[in-house]
C-alpha cells in the first residue's frame, strides 16, 4: 500500500458519517425475525432488547472506525527495503588482570652471630706455640702449667735498669725460647744479662732490631727446664731520669708433656 492509497483511506475515514437510524432499524429487523419463545406479542419489545440493539450498533460503528484508523496510521513497510539494523553496542573494556599485592620483605637486619672468643687476657700477635715478639701492652701470662710475670728490678736507678722475667712451670719443659725486648728510648744500651738456670743449657744472643734491644735465651737440644720457678734478666743503661717501660715486653714459647705453650706480657714498675 502506497502513500496515495493511505491518503485516500484517511480522507474517507474522516468524512464518513454513519447512519445510526438505518443501522438500528436493520438490527431490530434481525431481532424481530427470531421466534418468540416466551409467548410475547410481536408488537411489544421489552426495553432490554432495545438497549442491547443500541449497544450492538455502537460496537459496530466503533469497530469500523478503529479498523480504518489502524490502516491509515500503521502503513506496512515497503517491500525490498531492508530494515535498518540496530547499532551494535560497544564492547566493554576488559578488566585489568588481578595482581597480588606484593609486600616488600623486611629488610634483613644483620649477618650470622659471631661467637665472642675474647678472654680476660688479651692475645698477642702470634699464635700459641709459635715464636715471635709480643705486642706492647698485650698480655697472656698463663697457658696451662706455664705462668709468667714481668717487672722492673728494685735495684734500678736514674741511669741504669734491669728488667726481670719470672717463669714458673708445673711440668718439665723440653724446649724453651725466652725473648726480652727493650725499646731504645732514652738512649738504651745493653750492659749484660743473666738467668737462674745453668748458663751451659742455653744459647744467648743480644742484638738490636729496628730500634729495639732483643735479649734471647734458647734451650739447647737435649736439655730440660725442670718444674719450678726461674728468672731471666736483661740489664741496660739509659739517659738520666725515670724511663718509661710501656713499650717493653717479653714472650716465652715452650714445649711440655702436653705440647706447645706460650705466654707474653709487659713490665710493672719497680717497688
Amino acid at each position: 500500500m502506497n502513500e496515495e492509497l493511505s491518503g485516500r483511506l484517511r480522507t474517507a475515514a474522516e468524512a464518513h458519517q454513519p447512519d445510526r437510524a438505518r443501522i438500528l432499524a436493520r438490527v431490530e429487523r434481525g431481532m424481530s425475525a427470531a421466534p418468540d419463545r416466551h409467548g410475547e406479542s410481536s408488537g411489544a419489545r421489552p426495553w432490554p432488547r432495545v438497549a442491547l440493539a443500541s449497544l450492538a450498533a455502537a460496537g459496530i460503528l466503533a469497530g469500523g472506525g478503529f479498523a480504518v484508523a489502524s490502516i491509515v496510521q500503521s502503513p506496512p513497510a515497503r517491500p525490498g527495503v531492508p530494515a535498518t539494523p540496530a547499532a551494535p553496542s560497544a564492547p566493554s573494556a576488559p578488566s585489568a588482570p588481578w595482581t597480588p599485592h606484593a609486600t616488600p620483605p623486611a629488610p634483613t637486619t644483620g649477618g650470622p652471630t659471631v661467637p665472642d672468643r675474647s678472654s680476660s687476657t688479651s692475645a698477642g700477635p702470634e699464635a700459641s706455640g709459635s715464636t715471635g715478639p709480643a705486642r706492647p701492652g698485650s698480655a697472656h701470662v698463663q697457658d696451662g702449667p706455664l705462668w709468667s710475670a714481668g717487672s722492673l728490678d728494685a735495684g734500678s736507678n736514674t741511669y741504669w735498669a734491669q728488667s726481670n722475667i719470672t717463669l714458673r712451670t708445673a711440668q718439665p719443659l723440653t724446649a724453651l725460647t725466652m725473648e726480652l725486648r727493650i725499646t731504645q728510648t732514652a738512649g738504651v744500651q745493653s750492659t749484660g744479662n743473666w738467668r737462674t738456670l745453668p748458663a751451659d743449657d742455653f744459647t744467648v744472643t743480644v742484638q738490636q732490631e729496628g730500634g729495639v734491644v732483643v735479649y734471647r735465651w734458647i734451650l739447647k737440644p737435649g736439655r730440660t727446664v725442670p718444674a719450678g720457678q726461674h728468672v731471666f734478666a736483661g740489664q741496660y743503661n739509659h739517659a738520666a731520669g725515670e724511663r718509661e717501660t710501656g713499650r717493653d715486653g717479653y714472650r716465652v714459647d715452650a714445649t711440655g708433656p702436653r705440647g706447645a705453650l706460650s705466654v707474653w706480657g709487659g713490665f710493672t714498675p719497680a717497688r
